[in-house]
């Protein structure tokens, strides 16, 4: 485990220096040294001297914007924020003590849901302990003294992250590191799920463990296709913006989106709209509106070109084609605003999302622009030229706020032990 000289000596470190610079990108050294000198030095304080650490990635959306709740098909990528532990056997208990939050406590012995506990992190710890322990896999005691900077309201994924992270210790401790990136996404799904009352769907978990931009197609929930792929745009930077809005209200809208999308599968006898054959789609619109909204007609064109879109990406990326990449975002940026019309709420004048759609459009060093995850209200995700990166935050600040813009990096490696 690492110990005090360890932690004293890290900023002279070596492989720290290239672990951080794998995980967090150039420029983070100095930050990263002291974020995990904090953490040791609140996990030690309490727990003794020594520990092992882990890493969590949170996750962005890059292509497929709503196209996995019909079986489509997604592209998404670990970013370079994270949660970090500091990690020490414990018997017969886990504890889990983020900071700024109060600790959560969970038995061994004692796995089963709690419906008071919905929308708690002690349901995430207690629901992956569930499934392991249901599926044959070990699972053990350990305290964890965690910090994060995955910032939250912006679509990237807090919970999913410290799921994984989870799954990960448990892994590692008392499974020889042998449970595969898949079987930790689900288990991290199950919980929250099953244990914290949040129907999600793979997405985020999958992106969060397995690292890198990872091609995912839900053709078949059983049994996924998918794919990682390496992150190699250096010339670009990816920031991510808070334009502001309340998600609260907009549980109908998101909806709709997938309603309206069945309703059109549902026309041809269909379930999703994954199991419509896109040419008979097109030749029967005539028959198709008699049934449904044009609106619902404009969203399921959407998916049908989305889904292409993200094979387009995902060779992209592939090739490290950044041209090819990025008129693929724009085409899905321009066909979520004009199709599947998720930029903003019905009847709202404010329009935050458009707002920073085009204006950032007018700022030197953008090469892609779109909405970023559910949309309505919330985020946007820009690739800005790196050399005229600082410009475009500024910029961007000035008009939604210093705290609302995010400078991230896509980062090769899913959820993983760092040092011990």
């Amino acid at each position: 485990m690492a110990d005090r000289k360890f932690i004293n000596d890290l900023d002279k470190n070596n492989d720290f220096a290239q672990m951080v610079k794998l995980l967090y990108g150039e420029d983070k050294f100095d930050y990263q040294v002291g974020r995990y000198r904090e953490i040791y030095d609140k996990h030690s304080a309490k727990y003794g001297e020594g520990g092992a650490f882990y890493s969590s990635p949170g996750r962005i959306e890059v292509c497929g914007n709503h196209t996995d709740h019909n079986n489509g098909k997604v592209l998404c990528a670990s970013i370079s924020v994270d949660t970090i532990a500091c990690v020490t056997p414990c018997e017969d208990k886990i504890v889990v003590e983020s900071i700024g939050f109060s600790p959560v406590e969970v038995k061994l012995n004692d796995l089963e849901a709690r419906k008071e506990e919905y929308g708690n992190a002690v349901a995430l710890v207690r629901g992956v302990c569930s499934y392991f322990k249901k599926r044959g896999l070990n699972i053990g005691g350990f305290c964890a003294t965690t910090t994060s900077d995955v910032f939250r309201g912006a679509g990237v994924s807090s919970s999913a992250c410290f799921e994984v992270l989870i799954c990960e210790i448990l892994n590692v401790m008392f499974n020889d590191g042998k449970i595969d990136k898949v079987t930790k996404a689900r288990a991290s799904q199950f919980a929250e799920n099953v244990y914290f009352g949040k129907p999600c769907g793979l997405l985020d978990q999958s992106a969060i463990s397995l690292g890198g931009v990872s091609f995912i197609d839900f053709k078949s929930i059983k049994n996924l296709k998918i794919q990682t792929i390496d992150w190699n745009f250096d010339g670009m930077d990816i920031v991510l913006t808070n334009t502001g809005g309340d998600h609260s209200d907009l549980t109908e809208q998101y909806a709709a989106i997938r309603e309206e999308m069945e309703g059109v599968a549902n026309v041809f006898g269909k379930k999703k709209l994954r199991e419509v054959n896109e040419k008979a789609f097109y030749e029967n619109i005539e028959n198709i509106q008699e049934n449904v909204s044009g609106r619902a007609i404009l969203r399921a064109m959407h998916y049908f070109d989305e889904n292409k879109r993200v094979d387009a990406c995902a060779k992209a990326v592939k090739n490290a084609n950044e041209k090819k990449f990025c008129a693929a975002i724009n085409e899905s940026g321009a066909s979520s605003y004009l199709m599947l019309q998720n930029c903003y709420p019905l009847g709202d004048i404010v329009q935050r999302i458009p707002l920073a759609i085009n204006l950032s459009k007018k700022i030197d060093g953008v090469k892609a622009v779109r909405v970023h995850g559910g949309g309505f209200a919330g985020t946007i995700i820009a690739y800005v030229d790196k050399n005229k990166r600082d410009n475009y935050v500024e910029k961007m600040r000035s008009v939604f706020g210093k705290d609302n813009v995010f400078v991230i990096g896509v980062r090769n490696e899913g959820t993983c032990k760092v040092f011990d």
